[in-house]
């Protein structure tokens, strides 16, 4: 039989004036002869993970039943459509979120123990260990182009006090014992670093005040490309363009917020005022960025420990920190519930994004897994036990949804990312405090 189907590398990149730019994949970068369901018989998982502090109110977040017959709680309603794809995990604990100090150092120590299992010490070297995301990165994130990114909504804290660095509040992704990495809330410079060559602010500037879109310098090339793909990837690479010229604007758009007389030193406006505005593009740059396999590691800071933001849209009209201490109340506990559900509403926007890609056999929703949690339990007490956790995704066929996991009382979340590990085929005896590795 002659093959006369033309094999597209993997890594083809439309390449222009100051911008490298991935594509999804084709069925053209599959070699002739090759049936595309054999090629996604091993198809790339990516991980993700996203934090929000200051607890739940439980007994609103935990389902009444275990199993697969339970159904999902007030807090958890928004989930209902994708129960196949999620699993409630309750009963865990981070014990080496406790430690010395006042309510603030606790709080402090919670979303740095969230991925790392390993209590932040004190002093003025920030020293905490590496995170499950990071370890993940080193195997998994080595043949993209970026290993991991990471991602936030709010600025950088100013002072943590207690002895405490405020690396410990600003991050939840570590390299190393002394290598926080900065989560980085500005959309515009997360764009240029998907898709840009790195130029300076001045550059950036100079190109927006001439309206000139990144994604205009790689349209010769796309068009080129176009010619030469069969109607089926026509289609796709059309999408993912249109997707990412949406995403452009929208980030254009937030830059024109701030005063073009602005001094911005080393990054461009571009950040949102609106919450939901900002959060769903991050949400949709992540997708691109999984899409593009220009990485498969992501975490997000969805807000930081002791933050008071509003969120005008959730109908509750208390400050986050402030409400998360509600004395017990039954009136302010429930309020905290919504504020909780509207969070939560947030990430089913990632998980539609997810299952709307399609990606080998599947989607990227099927081929990934995304932790959602926080390391504190009732802020009110300041514990960290029993956790909110929620873990999304099928993890490429490894990962049974559906299902609410009971563990026995004080379970150390460690002993999840040492499984989630194992579901990333990265082989490990022990991670942070594990004790052994959870059956998930």
């Amino acid at each position: 039989m002659f093959i006369t189907k033309k094999h597209l590398s993997r890594r083809t990149f439309l390449r222009g004036a100051g911008v490298t730019m991935a594509l999804p994949f084709l069925e053209s970068m599959v070699p002739a002869a090759t049936p595309l369901a054999q090629t996604a018989a091993r198809p790339r998982t990516r991980f993700g993970a996203i934090y929000f502090p200051h607890g739940a109110t439980m007994d609103k977040w935990t389902p009444a039943t275990e199993g697969s017959a339970f159904e999902f709680s007030e807090i958890l309603q928004p989930l209902k459509p994708f129960k196949d794809r999620v699993n409630v995990i309750s009963d865990l604990s981070h014990p080496q979120a406790y430690g010395g100090g006042s309510a603030t150092s606790n709080h402090t120590r919670s979303a740095a123990a969230f991925l790392s299992g390993a209590q932040a010490k004190a002093g003025t070297q920030a020293y905490l260990g590496i995170t499950m995301d990071q370890l993940a990165a080193q195997k998994i994130g080595q043949d993209t182009p970026l290993p991991s990114i990471e991602l936030g909504i709010e600025d950088a804290s100013l002072s943590c006090g207690d002895g405490l660095s405020c690396a410990y509040r600003d991050t939840i992704s570590w390299q190393g014992p002394t290598s926080p990495l900065p989560m980085q809330n500005n959309p515009q410079v997360v764009f240029e670093r998907l898709f840009g060559d790195g130029s300076t602010d001045t550059e950036r500037r100079a190109r927006r005040g001439q309206s000139l879109s990144l994604l205009d310098s790689v349209m010769g090339e796309a068009s080129s490309l176009q010619k030469r793909l069969p109607a089926g990837d026509r289609s796709r690479v059309d999408q993912y363009l249109n997707d990412a010229r949406e995403i452009e604007r929208r980030v254009e758009k937030a830059g024109q917020q701030i005063s073009a007389d602005l001094n911005v030193p080393s990054a461009p406006a571009g950040i949102p005022k609106d919450f939901e505005q900002h959060i769903k593009l991050m949400f949709d740059l992540w997708v691109l960025a999984w899409q593009a396999d220009i990485t498969r590691v992501t975490t997000l800071l969805m807000a930081k420990e002791l933050s008071n933001a509003v969120y005008a849209k959730s109908g509750v009209r208390d400050a986050f920190h402030i409400l998360s201490h509600h004395s017990n109340l039954r009136e302010n506990m429930d309020r905290f519930a919504v504020l909780n559900r509207y969070h939560v509403s947030t990430f089913t926007y990632l998980l539609e994004k997810l299952q709307a890609i399609p990606d080998g056999d599947g989607s990227l929703l099927d081929h990934s897994m995304v932790l959602y949690g926080s390391a504190m339990s009732d802020a009110n007490q300041h514990n960290h036990n029993p956790l909110p956790i929620i873990l999304a995704g099928s993890a490429s066929g490894r990962l049974k949804g559906g299902r609410h996991l009971r563990n026995p009382k004080d379970t150390t979340m460690s002993n999840l990312l040492l499984a989630m590990l194992d579901k990333l085929d990265i082989r490990a005896d022990k991670f942070g405090d594990s004790t052994a590795m959870m059956q998930i």
